[in-house]
């Protein structure tokens, strides 16, 4: 009876002690968030909730996605360039990351990231046991999705308002996306040291090859790095990146993601670096890609052309080109073969006598190789000559405004014109005068007295008008008179233009806008442009095909003879300007149409100079190789 009622005296006791106790640590709490509250903690708290819901609630996948760099294709679908900004990221979707990445990055920074809501506490536990047990830690204490949060929305600054604020946009990101989201997101935008974001452009940049080329061993290598990049740096501190590399297989093995010998073998592999990015020689094309492709997104979005040139840079933009990298080449090398016995520098240290040139394939009327000067080391690719400079055309330019609109209004090729000098008219190359020709001949011979009569009979107005059709972008109110029948223009044309003109002849009279773009589509290929092509009918196809059939004998009779194409009917025109300034030759077979213009960029004559000369020779070459093994084909088939 007395042993009872001292058990229950304790358990008195010790009840009114557990309750006393409850209450000071209640009082603690109280105590604890009124100083909170008088310190403006709390308040401060609630701000940073509040603010991380609505910077989330404003957020959507471009905030992940931005800054990533676009790739450009050629003609074949081959990765021809990379469009790249401050923060060079190619961006891999979801089902595109290889799992072994994935399943890398969840066994070393987050092993219950398909588990948490994007906080964990018991990750915090795991590195503190860790750190005290081990004096190291294995995994943070940051669960992936606050990393990204960190990357994406916050600084790095160490203060208890940004880790605050770091959790709750981790948690409001894990109401809004998915986990598969948040992993690519993640995986993507994590850096990998010396300028590679993502793991696809470290791929690409420590190895040469894609992420789903990469090995098990060289996948946990790069993964090791954005732990700490300047520690894990594999160019400077190699040593620790194998160590980490080693870490990761071990936590992958143990949480059964890769068997014991896929471990084993893994472990024993050598990593061999090529530290390089893809090597891609810029070439000409590639400013002309560019400019088109602005170009393309401003009809197709209404957006101005620095947003589009922008977008193009940060969007991770798909670039389809109708480029054949081959005739690229081949354009660039005919070039450079046939000047390089001119050697002259100007005073910047760049080639003097300068060439651009332009194919357009006759099928489909886009360009298939432009080029916009000799190549030359440590010389920019930026002032592209073949869209960018503006040049007298010379004689060149007779088959377009005179010649051409001439048979539609009832000349023939054998209509009888007069090589005759006027008071005020101009005078033939070579100053000889043959009266009574046949327009075929007037055109093969480039007669100049012939051409400005019948401007004067067509007028100016008339003539130029053909030109504005087909998009010449530099005819000024000073060009409507009668020099421009001998190319006498007061800005010029460019070497496009003057290409897609030619084409137009070559197509029966039907002008295409000449451009490179097949179509623009983002990263998970939804086509964002596809260019509605400007084709419309500027010559009468009779007069096209008899115009065609007259610039053959240019050729084989006229001011290019000893030019034409082995086993392939050509046709084409000379031009060249007063004292030698600008040479051209423009031609085409029923495949392609190719321009060619020689000159210095600052005007000036030289005596070898015409558009017989480097011209027909580079015009001929080109032209020649790329027909090789081509059916003949006649033109105007």
């Amino acid at each position: 009876m007395k042993k009872h009622h001292i058990k229950k005296k304790r358990q008195t006791k010790g009840s009114v002690f557990f309750r006393i106790s409850q209450i000071f640590v209640l009082c603690l709490f109280i105590g604890a968030g009124f100083l909170f509250f008088r310190a403006g903690y709390i308040q401060t708290v609630f701000s940073l909730y509040k603010e991380a819901k609505e910077v989330i609630a404003d957020s959507s996948i471009d905030d992940f996605r931005n800054y990533q760099s676009g790739e450009v294709y050629d003609a074949d679908g081959e990765l021809i360039a990379l469009l790249r900004n401050d923060r060079n990221i190619t961006y891999l979707t979801s089902d595109e990351i290889p799992q072994q990445v994935k399943d890398a990055f969840v066994s070393i920074e987050d092993k219950r990231f398909y588990k948490h809501g994007g906080f964990d506490p018991f990750a915090i536990v795991r590195a503190s046991l860790s750190l005290i047990s081990k004096n190291s830690i294995s995994q943070g204490g940051s669960t992936i999705t606050q990393q990204l949060a960190r990357n994406i929305y916050l600084t790095h600054t160490v203060r208890w308002e940004r880790k605050v604020e770091e959790i709750f946009i981790a948690i409001a990101l894990e109401n809004k996306y998915s986990k598969d989201e948040i992993l690519e997101f993640y995986i993507n935008n994590i850096y990998y040291a010396n300028g590679y974001y993502g793991i696809q452009a470290a791929s690409r940049g420590y190895f040469s090859k894609d992420a789903d080329e990469l090995t098990l061993s060289e996948t946990a290598f790069l993964c090791a790095i954005p732990n700490s990049p300047s520690l894990y740096d594999p160019l400077t501190n190699g040593e620790n990146t194998l160590k980490r590399r080693d870490l990761i297989l071990e936590n992958m093995y143990k949480d059964g993601k890769i068997s014991q010998e896929e471990y084993e073998e893994a472990l024993a592999e050598d990593i061999v670096l090529t530290n390089s990015s893809p090597s891609f020689t810029r070439t000409w094309a590639h400013t002309y890609i560019y400019e088109c492709a602005a170009r393309a997104l401003m009809e197709a979005t209404g957006e101005d052309y620095d947003t589009c040139r922008e977008k193009l840079y940060n969007g991770g933009y798909r670039v389809y080109t109708s480029i054949d990298m081959d005739m690229q080449e081949l354009l660039q090398s005919t070039i450079d073969r046939q000047l390089e016995a001119y050697n002259t520098m100007n005073s910047n240290g760049t080639y003097a006598l300068q060439s651009a040139a332009v194919c357009i394939d006759n099928e489909t009327g886009l360009v298939a190789a432009i080029v916009g000067g000799r190549s030359q080391e440590d010389v920019s690719t930026d002032y592209n000559r073949a869209y960018l400079s503006f040049r007298q055309p010379g004689s060149a330019i007779k088959p377009l405004i005179v010649y051409t609109p001439a048979l539609e209004r009832g000349y023939t090729a054998s209509s009888t014109v007069i090589d005759s000098k006027e008071e005020d008219g101009p005078e033939n190359s070579g100053g000889s005068y043959a009266g009574a020709i046949s327009l075929r001949t007037a055109v093969e011979q480039s007669k100049n007295t012939v051409a400005h009569k019948l401007l004067r009979e067509l007028t100016p107005e008339v003539g130029l008008s053909y030109l504005l059709d087909m998009n010449f972008s530099s005819i000024e109110a000073e060009d409507y008179n009668l020099s421009a029948a001998l190319g006498g223009f007061t800005t010029g044309v460019s070497t496009v233009e003057m290409t897609a003109a030619y084409a137009t002849l070559a197509n029966e009279g039907v002008y295409r806008l000449p451009t490179c773009i097949v179509k623009i589509t983002d990263m998970d290929g939804n086509v964002i442009v596809e260019p509605d092509r400007d084709e419309h009918q500027v010559y009468e196809a009779s007069a096209a095909r008899e115009m065609t059939n007259i610039l053959e004998g240019v050729l084989t009779r006229g001011t290019a003879r000893g030019h034409g194409l082995s086993d392939m009917p050509a046709a084409g025109k000379t031009g060249t300007t007063n004292d030698n300034i600008d040479g051209w030759f423009v031609g085409y077979s029923a495949y392609y149409t190719t321009g060619v213009w020689v000159g210095f960029d600052s005007p000036r004559g030289v005596s070898a100079l015409s558009g017989a000369s480097y011209p027909v020779d580079i015009w001929h070459d080109f032209m020649e190789q790329i027909h090789t093994g081509l059916p003949e084909k006649a033109l105007n088939d």
